[in-house]
Order: C-alpha cells, then sequence, then structure tokens
C-alpha cells in the first residue's frame, strides 16, 4: 500500500510540473506575441493609426490578462496572431503612400 501512494504522490507531482511546463511555455508566446504586437504596431506612418493599435494591444491583452482556460487561450492567441498578420499588411499599404505629419508629430523649434 505504501508503495501505491508513493507513486500515486510522483505521479501527480509529474502532472503538476508538466501543467506549470505548459503554462510557462504559453506565457512566453504571450509575452512573445505581444512585444511583436506592440513593435509591429510603431511602424504605422500615421500617428492615428499607431496610436490606436498600440491602445488596442495594450487594451486588449489587459483585458484578457486572467484568462485561464486552455482554449479561450488558444482561441485568443489565435485571434492575436491574425491581428498580427492584419497590422504587418496594414504597415506595409501605409509605407507605399506618403502621410502628412500632424501637429502633435512634429518636432518642437528650439
Amino acid at each position: 500500500m505504501a508503495m501505491y501512494q508513493t507513486q500515486k504522490h510522483t505521479r501527480r507531482r509529474r502532472t503538476n510540473d508538466t501543467e506549470t511546463n505548459m503554462a510557462s511555455c504559453s506565457r512566453a508566446q504571450v509575452i512573445s506575441l505581444y512585444r511583436m504586437l506592440m513593435k509591429e504596431s510603431k511602424k504605422f506612418p500615421s500617428y492615428n493609426y499607431r496610436t490606436y493599435a498600440l491602445r488596442r494591444v495594450k487594451d486588449g491583452f489587459r483585458e484578457n490578462l486572467h484568462v485561464e482556460n486552455p482554449k479561450t487561450l488558444d482561441m485568443l492567441i489565435n485571434q492575436a496572431r491574425e491581428n498580427l498578420a492584419v497590422i504587418k499588411r496594414q504597415v506595409s499599404i501605409g509605407n507605399l503612400y506618403s502621410v502628412q505629419r500632424t501637429v502633435v508629430e512634429r518636432e518642437p523649434h528650439l
């Protein structure tokens, strides 16, 4: 009986280690995805699009900060990847056309 309890305890520990590895892997993926979205959003040539994209990325990740359901997390990660592809396309399209800088973007005269 004691041997069975030890194996059972060991089995539980392995499950917890696996869950921790999965959680840290997902966390690393989410952080990497967040950084890529922020980096790509900063490339928008238009000030208004750039600030909107940065605000939406921050708000979206902040809104889903406490999601723990693996299926929901996978869905959100896939949605973020699709959004990253959209941002990349829009940045490349935006770079094709010249944009006049707004008053907010102009450097102050010293």
